[in-house]
C-alpha cells in the first residue's frame, strides 16, 4: 500500500492542527463518529471469516451426532437410529431441562425429599433463557442447541476482538516502525531534513500494514484454537458454557475499553449463568483499580459501584433459595451433595483424582475422563503462572480463582470443560503460533482428534467430565 506524503506547506500557508476528538474515560477519543468502532457493532472481513469458521464446526459436530446416532446406539442390535437430537440429551442438560419446565421445587420437593436431584446447584440464568426460547421453539431440546448456537457466535466475535485488544499486531507494526526508522544523518541541511521527513509516512505506512496482517490472524487462530479445544463439543451443547462466554466476553471486552457501566450490566448477567461469573468481576475489578490508579484523577473513581453490580444476581437468587430452603448457601451444599464439592486441600484433591486415574478402581471411560481432569489442571497451572510473569494481573485473578474453585473438592471434576472458560489460553496461544508458526500445525494435529474423541464420548452417553 502506497501513502502519499502529505502536502508541503508553503509560507503563504498558515499552520493548522487538527482539531482532537473531545475525551472519554482514560484519556480514549469519544464522540459520536468513534462510536460504531469502539463498540464494534459492524462486521468487517476479519469478523466474517470467524463466523465462517464457527458456522463450519457447528456442521461438522452436527454430523458427528447423527453418525453416532447410527454407530453408537443404546442396543447394539438395533434396526433403526434414535433421532440425532436426542444424542444432545444428556447429563446436566437434564438437571437445566427440569428446571425449566417444572422450577427449582415442584411439589414442595427439595434437598431431604426422596431421590432429589440437587437441581438448586444450577444458577436460573440458562434455565431462564431456555423457558423463554421454548415459548417460540417447541423442542426443548432443539431450543437449548438454538441458544447455544447463538450465545457460542456472540462469544467467538468477542474473543476475536479481545484477541485483537492484546495488540500483538500494533507490537509487531511498532518494532517494524522502528526497524524502518530512517538512520539518523550526521550532516545536516535542507537536503536531509526533506529526506528525513518524507520517509516517515512511508515507515508508518509499512507499520499499518504489519499490524493490520497481524491482528485478524490473532483473532481467528483464538478462534480456531477454542473451537478445536478437546471439549469443544459443550459450546454446541444445550449447556451454560456458550451462554457464560456470550456475557462474560464482551464483558471484559467492554471493560478493556472503559464502559464500566456495560461491563458490569454483563458480568451481573454472567453470574445468573454460572457462579464463575464472580471470578470475571473480580478480574474487571482489578482492572478498574488499576486503571483507576494510573488516572489518577477523583472522576477515575465514580464508576466502582458499576464494578459490585454482578453481586445482586447471586445475593436475589440465594434469597430465593433461603426463602424455600432456609439455607442461604442451598446452592453450594447442592453441589456437595451430588458432585462432592465440599472443600479438601488442593494436594488431596490431587491425590484422590490420580488414584482414581490410575489405580484401576474406576472403569477404563472413567479413568480416562480422570487423567482429562489431571491433564487440565496442569495446563491451568502452567498458564497462570505465564500470565503471573506477563503481569497480566487481572486475567490471573480469574484463572486463580477458577482453579481454587475447581481443584479444592474432593477430586476434580470439569476441569477440561472449563479450559472453555480460559479465553487467556486462546489468545496467547494464537499469539505463540504468530511467531511460531509449527505451533498451530501441533495444536490442530493433537486437539482435533481428541475433540472428536470427546464429542463422540458425549453424544453416545458417556461421562465426558
Amino acid at each position: 500500500m502506497t501513502v502519499a506524503p502529505p502536502p508541503q506547506r508553503t509560507a503563504q500557508q498558515p499552520a493548522t492542527r487538527p482539531r482532537p476528538a473531545p475525551q472519554g474515560p482514560g484519556g480514549r477519543r469519544a464522540g459520536l463518529s468513534g462510536l460504531r468502532p469502539r463498540l464494534g457493532l459492524p462486521l468487517n472481513g476479519a469478523d466474517r471469516d470467524v463466523l465462517w469458521l464457527y458456522l463450519l464446526t457447528r456442521v461438522g459436530l452436527w454430523v458427528t451426532s447423527y453418525s453416532v446416532a447410527w454407530i453408537f446406539p443404546s442396543d447394539g442390535e438395533a434396526k433403526r437410529a434414535p433421532s440425532a437430537l436426542s444424542r444432545w440429551e444428556q447429563w446436566d442438560w437434564t438437571h437445566f431441562l427440569h428446571i425449566a419446565q417444572s422450577g427449582y421445587f415442584p411439589d414442595g420437593a427439595g434437598p431431604g425429599t426422596p431421590d432429589w436431584d440437587n437441581r438448586e446447584a444450577f444458577f436460573p440464568g440458562f434455565p431462564l433463557v431456555l423457558r423463554a426460547v421454548h415459548v417460540i421453539v417447541p423442542n426443548w431440546t432443539l431450543a437449548g442447541l438454538l441458544i447455544s448456537f447463538v450465545a457460542g457466535a456472540v462469544a467467538v466475535l468477542a474473543l476475536a476482538r479481545i484477541a485483537r485488544l492484546h495488540l500483538p499486531g500494533e507490537r509487531v507494526g511498532a518494532s517494524v516502525a522502528e526497524s524502518t526508522a530512517p538512520v539518523p544523518v550526521q550532516r545536516s541541511g535542507k537536503g536531509a531534513a526533506v529526506r528525513a521527513e518524507s520517509s516517515a509516512p512511508e515507515n508508518t505506512a509499512r507499520a499499518s500494514t504489519a499490524s493490520e496482517s497481524t491482528a485478524p490472524g490473532m483473532a481467528q487462530r483464538s478462534v480456531l484454537f477454542l473451537l478445536l479445544s478437546p471439549c469443544a463439543v459443550f459450546l454446541a451443547a444445550g449447556y451454560t458454557e456458550a451462554l457464560f462466554l456470550a456475557f462474560a466476553l464482551p464483558a471484559w471486552l467492554a471493560a478493556q475499553r472503559h464502559q464500566w457501566l456495560l461491563a458490569g450490566v454483563l458480568t451481573a448477567l454472567a453470574t445468573t449463568v454460572r457462579i464463575s461469573g464472580f471470578f470475571v468481576a473480580a478480574a474487571i475489578g482489578v482492572h478498574f483499580l488499576i486503571t483507576a490508579w494510573k488516572a489518577r484523577t477523583a472522576r477515575a473513581w465514580r464508576p466502582l459501584p458499576w464494578t459490585v453490580l454482578p453481586a445482586l444476581p447471586a445475593f436475589l437468587y440465594s434469597a430465593y433459595l433461603h426463602a424455600h430452603t432456609g439455607d442461604w448457601m442451598a446452592w453450594k451444599h447442592a453441589q456437595e451433595r451430588g458432585w462432592y464439592r465440599e472443600f479438601h486441600a488442593p494436594w488431596e484433591a490431587w491425590k484422590t483424582t490420580w488414584q482414581a486415574a490410575f489405580d484401576g478402581g474406576y472403569s477404563t471411560g472413567y479413568a480416562y475422563m480422570w487423567q482429562a481432569e489431571l491433564l487440565a489442571m496442569v495446563v491451568g497451572l502452567v498458564l497462570f503462572g505465564v500470565l503471573i510473569g506477563l503481569r497480566r494481573w487481572p486475567e490471573a485473578v480469574y484463572l486463580g480463582l477458577s482453579l481454587w474453585a475447581l481443584g479444592t473438592s474432593y477430586w476434580f471434576t470439569s476441569v477440561p470443560r472449563a479450559t472453555l472458560l480460559w479465553w487467556p489460553l486462546w489468545t496467547l496461544l494464537a499469539a505463540w503460533s504468530l511467531r511460531r508458526p509449527r505451533i498451530r500445525t501441533a495444536y490442530v494435529a493433537v486437539a482435533a482428534p481428541l475433540m472428536v474423541v470427546f464429542a463422540v464420548s458425549f453424544l453416545s452417553g458417556r461421562w465426558t467430565g
